[in-house]
């Protein structure tokens, strides 16, 4: 039992967007800065993009997270989560597999995942990024062997375009509408929580689930802890740096989300 908390814990916890990384970012937030944040996602590495840090008059936390005391209480809960259970675990396997080895299997996941960026891409009329996406596919699924590699970026400038169901939602006019914090899972909105259950569906692992759910959790286990170890160090040094960490989240999530809504 024990074990398989331990396991759905490191499974669900892609961790504060904005941290690891999705694998990987780092957020700091003063007002009325430029602040450089990177999509979590456990399964795409983004590329830093600039936002600004000034909250939207329309939008005043108030509003946004009426749910503030909830949501700090379950960020407290991620936070020692991470710290106690998801860091020692990516510690040992960092100092285990070499660098090279993890970007590899970053690459395979990565490459693995590309029904959900591609029929994302076509629901939000982004016909030229799902030619991309399947063109990456077919050149990764091959030359890249297996998707080990990443030949598609390396000689042909063929970037993965990260899309997910609730950014199309948002593309279709369906706004955040409240901010909300969730166990293991991290920060979200009620659009973007509704946007997983289209996601999970053209998630290849879904059905691996239906199959071997074991096996399933195991793979996605992995894929989190390796994730992680690529950006192992950065979680601290975000909490270190500011001055309310969850308003630092919050905030930077919520930017980000618009700023990949509205690109």
């Amino acid at each position: 039992m024990i074990r398989n908390f331990l396991l759905i814990g490191i499974l669900f916890f892609p961790l504060l967007a904005g941290v690891p990384g999705h694998a990987e970012e780092s957020t700091e937030i003063g007002s009325g800065e430029a602040v450089v944040v990177q999509a979590s996602s456990s399964w795409l590495e983004d590329d830093p993009v600039e936002v600004s840090t000034e909250a939207p008059d329309s939008k005043p936390s108030a509003w946004i997270d009426p749910l503030e005391p909830v949501n700090r209480a379950l960020f407290t809960f991620n936070d020692r989560v991470y710290l106690w259970v998801v860091r020692p675990v990516v510690t040992t396997y960092s100092a285990i597999v070499p660098v090279k080895a993890r970007i590899c299997v970053r690459n395979a996941f990565q490459n693995l995942f590309v029904p959900i960026r591609l029929v994302n891409n076509v629901l939000q009329g982004k016909f030229v990024n799902s030619g991309v996406e399947l063109g990456r596919f077919v050149i990764n699924s091959t030359v890249g062997v297996a998707g080990l590699f990443d030949p598609a970026r390396e000689y042909l400038n063929l970037l993965p375009s990260k899309e997910d169901f609730g950014q199309t939602l948002g593309v279709y006019g369906i706004g955040d509408r409240i901010y909300l914090f969730w166990p293991f899972l991290g920060p979200s909105t009620l659009r973007d929580t509704l946007g997983l259950g289209g996601d999970y569906f053209l998630n290849p692992l879904s059905c691996l689930a239906v199959a071997d759910w074991h096996s399933a959790l195991g793979a996605k286990s992995g894929e989190e802890v390796n994730r992680n170890s690529l950006s192992l160090g950065e979680y601290e040094k975000l909490k270190a740096e500011s001055f309310d960490f969850y308003v630092a989240v919050r905030d930077g999530y919520l930017q980000l989300r618009q700023h990949e809504i509205a690109r």
